[in-house]
């Protein structure tokens, strides 16, 4: 499953704000956050799937590009909104361009890092689709 979700959002004159609440707002647990800047725009990141990882993907500022690829169709999502995200569960090789000069990519991720659970080989990804 890949999907854009809208985040609950609440704003006045003082400013906005977005809650995130584990099994509420996102559908998983979280176990794991990170963040990703100051990534120059030529910069491609990513290059990998997961296993067993699911992950909720927020451009807290700026924009970028988060392409999905399932091994058949690749997706690209336009990730410019602090009041939306990428929720992404299940085998997809993953892939982010095109950052702006003040992008902030923040990654909501449901287990702890695992090595194990990463394919960082297209081609072993695409044998890994096959068998599912």
């Amino acid at each position: 499953m890949k999907k854009i979700m809208k985040l609950p959002h609440y704003g006045d004159d003082r400013g906005s704000l977005v809650a995130i609440e584990a099994n509420e707002t996102i559908p998983f647990e979280v176990k794991r956050i990170y963040y990703i800047f100051d990534t120059e725009k030529e910069v491609q990141r990513g290059f990998h799937a997961h296993k067993n990882l699911k992950q909720f993907v927020i451009c807290v500022k700026g924009t970028c590009d988060f392409i999905l690829d399932d091994g058949s169709e690749r997706t690209t999502f336009k990730l410019d909104s602090a009041k939306e995200g990428l929720f992404i569960d299940g085998v997809y090789w993953r892939e982010m361009h095109n950052f702006s000069d003040d992008c902030v990519l923040l990654v909501l991720a449901s287990e702890h890092y695992s090595k194990e659970d990463y394919i960082t080989n297209y081609e072993d990804f695409l044998l890994q689709t096959r068998n599912i």
